[in-house]
């Protein structure tokens, strides 16, 4: 997998004039935990920009019943000038009814293809789950970067002050709620207008510059002793997701088996490969992406030889909690090194998780959809010359 530049973006205050300050946010219905903290000092040459959606969005449940709606939201914060970003903080305005959210960035060339989804998507945003749902503009293609995950009772996602994602004039903030109408039994709930507190300064000559390195393995769950369907068919599940998504995510399962080294795939509950380390480079955090039959995922540096190490360790995997962890300290790689993906899931969820209950049971491979999956170790590193 090649290395890719994380992107995020920032507003210098002055450059926009949505800045009202995120509001607190309060006990949840959905999830254990209290408010949000408040963010950290400034530390020297930071600043904060504050910003919030244009307008606000009432969500309502899915056609066909059930309580959870997946939304996509864009915010122009009018970028004037380069900057690098080192914290962020989500905070939703209707704490009743948001479940957990994420903050993307899109870069300036992913910005026109996620303004075309907005446009010729009724009502304000887009349908959404897992990424941003826009060709484009995705994560794991390295047009777009996760910026930050919150579920209730979150902090602010604070990094290195030397070390931040570059921020580029003309990109685009995109906030993926997951509203659960749940305690109102599906019924809206009144509006949600969300805000978004960015950390900002503008670097010095000592600054770290973070990419994103995503290393993923294929997803290969077939369904369960007691299931049956059509769709149990690995061919046919493909196919689906083709239908749905288009051959470049129908391909994926394919392509994931083949880079992997495999000589076709291997069906079963925990997948794993291997990527080579090309470049010299820091690693500084990371989190690892499933979607809702995910239980666990890691991510281990030369496994099986005596400089093995596990950099990242998710063993409990929670959708609705997918943050980003610094590591106790910054491990060097380099030519020669490995990253090593496992991914643990588990088809029995499906008859658990409410998303999953009313459709029909199938072989899971990769895809962007709800009944589909990933496997997706994400690392937050900086190139190093030497």
């Amino acid at each position: 997998m090649a290395l890719v530049t994380a992107f995020a973006v920032a507003a210098c205050v002055s450059d926009a004039d949505n800045s009202a300050a995120p509001p607190a946010a309060g006990p949840h219905s959905a999830h254990a935990g209290g408010s949000s903290a408040p963010p950290q000092p400034l530390r020297a040459g930071e600043r904060f920009a504050d910003l919030r959606m244009a307008e606000a969005y009432t969500p309502a449940p899915p056609e066909g019943g059930g309580s959870d709606e997946y939304r996509c939201q864009v915010i122009d914060p009018g970028l004037t000038r380069t900057a690098f970003l080192t914290g962020t903080q989500f905070a939703p305005e209707n704490v009743a009814i948001a479940h957990h959210a994420i903050v993307y960035a899109v870069p300036p060339g992913g910005a026109a293809a996620v303004r075309r989804q907005d446009a010729k998507t009724p009502g304000l945003g887009w349908q959404c789950f897992g990424g941003t749902g826009v060709a484009g503009a995705e994560v794991e293609e390295g047009d777009a970067a996760w910026v930050d995950t919150w579920a209730p009772g979150a902090t602010e996602t604070l990094l290195d002050q030397d070390a931040g994602y570059r921020l580029e004039p003309g990109s685009l903030v995109v906030l993926q709620i997951h509203y659960n109408l749940l305690a109102t039994d599906g019924k809206p709930a009144g509006p949600d207008r969300s805000a978004v507190r960015l950390r900002l300064t503008d670097g010095t000559a000592q600054t770290r510059e973070l990419e994103t390195w995503s290393v993923d393995a294929p997803t290969d769950l077939p369904c369960a002793a007691d299931e049956s369907g059509p769709l149990c068919d690995r061919a046919a599940s493909i196919a689906d997701v083709t239908k749905r998504f288009g051959p470049d995510v129908g391909e994926m399962a394919d392509r994931q088996v083949e880079e992997c080294g495999r000589g076709g795939p291997k069906p079963g509950d925990t997948q794993t490969c291997d990527h080579e380390v090309e470049a010299p480079m820091t690693l500084f955090a990371g989190f690892g992406h499933m979607h809702m039959l995910g239980r666990a995922l890691k991510v281990e540096l030369n496994p099986g030889t005596p400089k093995a190490m596990v950099v990242l360790d998710v063993p409990r995997f929670d959708f609705d909690n997918q943050r980003l962890m610094k590591l106790p300290s910054p491990v060097e790689v380099g030519p020669g090194d490995t990253l090593r993906v496992t991914c643990t899931h588990d088809a029995g969820l499906r008859k658990r998780v409410p998303q999953l209950k009313k459709l029909p049971p199938r072989y899971v491979v990769w895809g962007d959809g709800t009944s589909d999956e990933m496997c997706t170790g994400i690392m937050t590193v900086s190139p190093r010359k030497s």
